[in-house]
């Protein structure tokens, strides 16, 4: 039961367990859900409470993931070369509702794994990172491609962008990233996985357990997925493209 209480407040997430609520607030499905409880009429409660999340949990998904999807096909434009630009409203112009809405779906995906840290890399990766940070109440940390003059014992690894086609080190204080942590990594985008690769080095690097990936969007023509898998790290994207042959995008339903 209480790996779904990441729900329920007014944006769609509650970062407590139920073992925390205050029994006299919150909404009516807590108030149900404790008065049930009150009762000695557990067995109930717990069916209540799951039913509800189910019926929730559907709806969320295919809201989101329509909601993206229609955004992708109205504002994403398509470039040779396997290039799919998104910046008026995920990297560059952001829409903060849809980010929320990505973040309520990134939670409700990893509502049953541990996780006391989010990860990501700058600069793209941070608005999800931060927006999920804010509703689970985590720290949130990114990789920085340009070491502070101010950073000491760091944790470094190198990238292949895509996108800009060259290669970068990113840096993480070992402050930051450490045998305790317990990481989810949010970016934008998956396409070949070498940011991910990077991510795993980091996370073996400072022997931490990076529970699982999330992406806003994966170009599975790309393959990134299986890096990742092979890994034997779980993987969720929002919404996955098949293919942008001939500038068209076609996005898995």
């Amino acid at each position: 039961v209480q790996k779904y209480i990441k729900y329920h407040t007014n944006c769609g997430i509650k970062s407590v367990l139920f073992k925390k609520e205050n029994k006299s607030g919150g909404s009516k499905l807590i108030k149900k859900y404790f008065l049930l409880l009150q009762s000695d009429n557990r067995k109930k409660a717990d069916g209540e409470l799951f039913r509800h999340f189910q019926n929730l949990e559907t709806n969320k998904t295919i809201y989101t993931m329509k909601a993206l999807i229609d955004r992708i096909l109205k504002d994403g434009k398509c470039y040779e070369g396997g290039i799919l630009k998104v910046d008026k409203f995920i990297n560059h112009q952001m829409d903060p509702n849809l980010m929320k809405q990505v973040a309520v779906e990134l939670i409700r995906r990893y509502a049953s794994t541990d996780i006391n840290k989010i990860l990501t890399v700058e600069a793209s990766g941070i608005a999800p990172a931060i927006m999920m940070g804010f509703l689970l109440d985590l720290p949130v940390v990114f990789a920085k491609k340009k070491k502070p003059s101010t950073m000491s014992g760091m944790l470094s690894t190198t990238i292949f962008s895509f996108t800009k086609q060259r290669e970068y080190t990113v840096c993480i204080s070992k402050d930051y990233l450490t045998p305790n942590d317990k990481v989810l990594f949010v970016d934008d985008f998956l396409a070949y996985g070498n940011a991910a690769k990077g991510i795993i080095d980091l996370c073996q690097q400072a022997g931490a357990e990076l529970v699982g990936m999330g992406f806003i969007i994966e170009k599975a023509f790309q393959h990134g997925r299986d890096a990742i898998e092979d890994a034997g790290i779980r993987c969720e994207s929002l919404a996955i493209i098949d293919s942008l042959n001939d500038c068209r995008i076609k996005i898995r339903m």
